[in-house]
């Protein structure tokens, strides 16, 4: 298929009037993506723009910007420049690390809706899928990069990923286009600049299709990847459909590698970071602990809590501080160290005391319609709140007395003293 092709079926996939990013870094393929994507949205008229991430790695980064900023102009397309600080303290490696300040970068520029270009290509493919094997990745590892997928509301699009880089260049060199070339690409102490200039080549000279064969590869583990995403979907449906609250017993009689499965693809449906697997299988050993302990599994972004009879799968959880408080209206959004609650609460007639937010600090006791004053302890342990729960809850003061409970992460109203109720926020 000829490239103006393949830019103009990536098009399809964008709502008319909704607007085509195109991630630019200013080298061959994302300049000459630009250059078809311009050309693609004249033809079938798009909004189309480009974003540039100046990472500021390296003295060239200033360049890299100039050359991005003459292309746009010469096209008429709009830019965006990302300025982003990439953090290297976070152990993912420099990859690693200024990828997630890319993503973040484009998280803020790139509107739910919109799709936004990348220019990755089938030799990226090949070295994607290589360093995936070595890492000892699974079939999710080795299914490298989709050609497609949906991104947080957004639509994430790879339209050159079935061409090898040669042919880009070739298209590059016959209509005349400048890039850059990024200098740190040719150091080879980048696992992936290894790849690229001493092991790829070699393959290529035995076997001409390599790169061909191995996305060819990445395609299949993408599609058996698929197939054991629908039969995790099935196997959760069977348990409950709940993907934070999976029940103990009906998870233990599936197979350890659907456990396995199942947990990870919960993880995945919640938006958490995936476990990595000394941490997974901690958790697994622990399915058959007594199901009356309280165990809990941590890894960076995520844990998980087993707790009468069932496994709990969150993001990670931290305390409120203990001085935290804030006056409120009650009609306002209550605003908490854990975002903003969309509630609202109503006291009784003529009542006019000031309200307060505050953690619940223990020895708390409300009034409760029909039952009298109650002490907030045993009447969580009623309510079966769990443990991590109830280290999180906002109570609400009038002056000094406690007259409702809320859960800051739900917005939800656990308990509420006599005379006051939830009102439309």
């Amino acid at each position: 298929m000829d490239l103006q092709t393949l830019i103009d079926n990536a098009l399809a996939q964008t709502a008319p009037g909704r607007c085509v990013w195109v991630a630019l870094s200013g080298g061959l393929d994302s300049s000459l993506l630009l250059t078809l994507a311009a050309d693609a949205c004249r033809r079938h008229p798009r909004p189309l723009r480009a974003i540039h991430v100046h990472h500021g790695l390296q003295a060239a980064a200033d360049d890299f910007e100039a050359h991005c900023r003459g292309l746009c102009e010469r096209l008429e397309v709009p830019l965006s420049v990302a300025r982003v600080d990439v953090d290297l303290a976070t152990g993912q490696g420099l990859e690693g690390a200024a990828r997630e300040a890319r993503y973040a970068a484009f998280d803020r520029h790139v509107a739910p809706g919109e799709s936004l270009m990348l220019a990755q290509h089938r030799d990226d493919q090949a070295e994607t899928l290589l360093l995936a094997a070595l890492r000892g990745s699974g079939v999710r590892g080795l299914a490298g990069m989709p050609a497609e997928r949906d991104w947080q509301g957004r639509r994430l699009l790879r339209p050159l990923l079935e061409i090898s880089r040669a042919r880009l260049e070739a298209e590059a060199t016959r209509r005349g286009l400048a890039w850059t070339e990024d200098p740190s690409n040719a150091a080879s102490d980048q696992d992936r600049n290894y790849l690229r200039h001493a092991i790829l080549p070699r393959l290529a000279e035995r076997w001409p299709q390599a790169t061909r064969s191995l996305g060819r590869s990445a395609a299949l583990c993408g599609e058996a990847d698929g197939l054991l995403g629908e039969l995790a979907e099935l196997d959760l449906v069977s348990l409950n459909g709940d993907p934070g609250c999976l029940p103990l017993d009906a998870l233990t009689r599936l197979s350890l590698p659907r456990r396995r499965l199942l947990v990870r693809h919960c993880c995945g449906r919640l938006g958490l970071v995936l476990p990595p697997a000394r941490r997974l299988e901690s958790l697994l050993a622990q399915l058959h602990a007594r199901r009356d302990a309280e165990t809990r599994i941590t890894w960076p972004g995520g844990e998980a809590r087993i707790w009468r009879g069932h496994l709990y799968l969150m993001a990670s959880m931290h305390p409120f501080s203990a001085l935290w408080q804030v006056e409120w209206d009650g009609a306002s959004p209550l605003v908490t160290p854990y975002g903003h609650c969309e509630v609202a609460l109503a006291g009784p007639e003529g009542g006019g005391q000031p309200l307060r937010a505050m953690p619940r600090r223990g020895g708390e006791r409300l009034r409760l319609a029909g039952r009298g004053r109650r002490d907030l302890k045993r009447l969580l342990q009623e309510l079966e709140v769990p443990p991590w729960e109830r280290e999180r809850l906002v109570v609400i003061l009038a002056g000094e007395t406690p007259v409702a409970v809320l859960v800051p992460d739900t917005g939800r109203w656990l308990a509420l003293a006599e005379g006051w109720q939830a009102a439309a926020p």
